[in-house]
């Protein structure tokens, strides 16, 4: 019988991501605290994908649940989402023409058996150089104020990333490498959760 996945994450990025991969997901938000003050980014995201993903297995007795968190790791200091405007033009401007590095946790759990795994991805991002009035215009969008790092790479924010170097599936926010590493941990291969083809 093929496992149910159940994504623990409000993201509509992750959503997306998982089904043009095939996947068709149960989407079930965690509501836990998104915050591990004193943490090193690596840890927190950790941290904070364990807490997602084990308050949702505790909802399922027959899923393979994957709980995500991505922070913007600055100079070792995780960004989130921006809290403001404000703040997601601050953070931009410290961010023009240089790199900093987006690391998501995962955690992985399968509830039919108790086991877990957990992994951290982590892509390096290029960024551009973007004028004022184009930061200006693109904070108005609101894009930069739901994300991680206050950017994404599959929307508004695109054209303002020169480049990445590693995962680009990390950055929109569920590495999909670490993902099948992961469900290879569990002794789940990944084409077991596929959804079916239409006829």
């Amino acid at each position: 019988m093929r496992p149910r996945l159940v994504l623990a994450s409000a993201s509509p990025a992750r959503l997306q991501l998982l089904r043009s991969a095939g996947f068709d997901p149960t989407v079930a938000v965690s509501g836990v605290e998104e915050a591990a003050p004193g943490l090193p980014t690596s840890e927190a995201v950790v941290t904070i994908a364990t807490r997602k993903a084990s308050a949702v297995a505790a909802e399922f007795s027959d899923a393979l649940v994957i709980g995500c968190d991505s922070l913007l790791d600055v100079d070792g200091e995780g960004m989130g989402k921006p809290g403001s405007a404000a703040a997601a033009i601050a953070l931009w401007r410290s961010l023009r023409g240089r790199p900093a590095t987006l690391r998501t946790g995962h955690c992985l759990i399968d509830t039919r058996t108790g086991a877990s795994a957990l992994g951290v991805a982590s892509t390096i991002v290029r960024f551009g150089s973007p004028t004022d009035d184009e930061l200006d215009a693109y904070v108005a969008t609101g894009e930069p104020l739901a994300v991680a790092g206050g950017f994404t790479i599959e929307g508004y924010g695109a054209p303002f990333v020169d480049g990445i170097d590693g995962d680009a599936s990390n950055v929109i926010g569920l590495s999909l490498p670490l993902f099948r590493s992961l469900l290879a941990q569990l002794g789940v291969p990944l084409t077991d959760l596929w959804a079916p083809r239409p006829a």
